[in-house]
């Protein structure tokens, strides 16, 4: 069944939309200078007020392993994204001291980029678009038709939005995950997360 991850959630209210919507994941932004990125502080709040049963993703960029280390531990993450350059033995040293699974990024331009993330010793790969500008958060889509039959399941981020996100789950994609197409105005959006996670659900009846 595909899942569904709403990500860059920065207030009491997306987490109120969230606990009734009942997407699987949700992601806290880490990430130094992104416009959702939130402090260790208002992420353990917003923690605390998460329905048990939804899984906190901590999105990070190149950040401190020892910080990532620490949002797992804490449990104010109960899975780590690791977003930037971070290389193999980056990677070892966080699975070394921590249990919580690891999504590894992709930008992708072509599919080679998707094969060699498949090699490397995470439990999850992320596919995302490419841009010579950022890394991440472009509400771009790449094109799905290139992602090759892969080991590891992977989560499908990109631009993703009310009317193409039957398509994304069509790719076979573990999780679909959400951040802009979930928003209006710059701010995460009730109804719009609720219809997305139902638009998921009812995709899976309809292939089951």
């Amino acid at each position: 069944m595909t899942k569904i991850k709403i990500c860059g959630l920065m207030r009491i209210e997306d987490i109120e939309a969230v606990n009734t919507a009942k997407p699987d994941y949700i992601g806290f932004v880490f990430a130094k200078g992104r416009k959702r990125t939130v402090t260790h502080e208002t992420a353990e709040r917003l923690k605390a007020e998460l329905d048990s049963r939804i899984k906190s993703v901590g999105v990070f960029l190149d950040n401190d392993a020892d910080e990532v280390i620490e949002l797992a531990e804490s449990g104010v993450t109960d899975l780590i994204q690791l977003h930037g350059h971070e290389d193999s033995e980056y990677i070892r040293y966080i699975r070394s001291r921590t249990d919580k699974p690891v999504i590894k990024s992709v930008s992708v331009r072509k599919v080679e980029d998707i094969l060699s993330a498949d090699r490397l010793d995470v439990d999850y790969i992320l596919l995302d678009t490419y841009t010579k500008s950022m890394i991440g958060g472009t509400g771009e889509v790449f094109d799905w038709g290139i992602i090759p039959k892969i080991s590891k399941p992977f989560f499908l981020a990109g631009g993703i939005r009310a009317d193409n996100i039957k398509a994304a789950v069509q790719t076979g994609a573990y999780c679909v995950d959400i951040s802009s197409g979930a928003e209006t105005d710059g701010k995460k959006d009730r109804d719009k997360i609720i219809n997305l996670v139902n638009t998921v659900r009812s995709e899976e009846n309809v292939k089951g």
